[in-house]
């Protein structure tokens, strides 16, 4: 075999090795991108799951109850985080309020077992008591496309749906807290705790004038509210990303009942 003939068959074995390497590098890649997407897949599902079976310590009603629909003894064992559920009737929005201690954003991607998963978990910062006694507490959740979290928020845009579904439950350990739908609108990307010192009257009457006159092109105000707003009152504010865009997506609700449950 001649020189010239033994260096093409080396050149040819050469190309078909980098395309048997090539082949084995794309099956590889797309079975770790196919097993990450059945990674997140089986997360969401395991969490989808656990959400159903947290569900399952209280099953709740439209109905107004005196008695406490939620076994917080069962929640405590699986996450000692959680403080409270929020329930908004005629939405998707019935889920547990976490708190981390290590994190304030601890829970934007993680379920109530601690297990990653993208939609998170409703939770409130560290700057908020889980009590729910300061005069502003605010909630965060992400606008999940399917539906999910705090996506039903942007329900509150139309004003028919406002006056329908004008109250909100937050039920913590012995209490029921009602709240009365103020208004939802769209805000500015500030972060609202650190931006109002809420400890001054001044601020808290100024920021109560606001949600109930929303200086924003996209808001929805209750206009069958009847409350005297004052320095006493306690705000729930709950907030999302926007469908586009940057900035926040508001609802504002006044504490309008706190009793003791069994």
């Amino acid at each position: 075999m001649n020189r010239e003939k033994r260096f093409k068959i080396i050149i040819i074995s050469v190309i078909l090795i980098l395309i048997i390497a090539i082949g084995v590098l794309a099956y590889f890649v797309f079975n770790l991108l196919n097993n990450s997407t059945d990674s997140s897949d089986k997360v969401t599902e395991a969490t989808a799951s656990s959400e159903t079976t947290a569900k399952d310590f209280g099953k709740k009603t439209d109905a107004a109850v005196s008695d406490n629909p939620i076994d917080f003894k069962s929640l405590k064992k699986i996450n000692k985080e959680i403080f409270g559920w929020l329930y908004i009737p005629g939405t998707n929005i019935d889920y547990p309020l976490l708190q981390s201690n290590s994190r304030d954003d601890y829970y934007l991607h993680k379920d109530i077992y601690g297990n990653y998963k993208y939609a998170g978990s409703l939770y409130c910062e560290y700057c908020n008591s889980t009590d729910l006694d300061d005069r502003v507490t605010l909630i965060y959740g992400h606008n999940m496309a399917d539906g999910s979290m705090f996506a039903d928020l942007h329900k509150y845009r139309d004003s028919s749906f406002m006056n329908k579904h004008s109250k909100f439950y937050i039920y913590a350990p012995k209490r029921k807290l009602t709240y009365r739908v103020v208004s939802a609108y769209e805000f500015d990307d500030r972060h609202i705790m650190n931006t109002y010192n809420f400890a001054e009257d001044k601020v808290f009457k100024e920021y109560l004038d606001s949600i109930q006159n929303p200086r924003s092109v996209s808001s929805t105000v209750n206009d069958k509210l009847k409350h005297r707003f004052s320095v006493k009152d306690k705000i729930v504010t709950l907030s999302t990303c926007l469908n586009s865009g940057d900035g926040r997506y508001l609802l504002q609700g006044v504490l309008v009942k706190d009793e003791p449950t069994g």
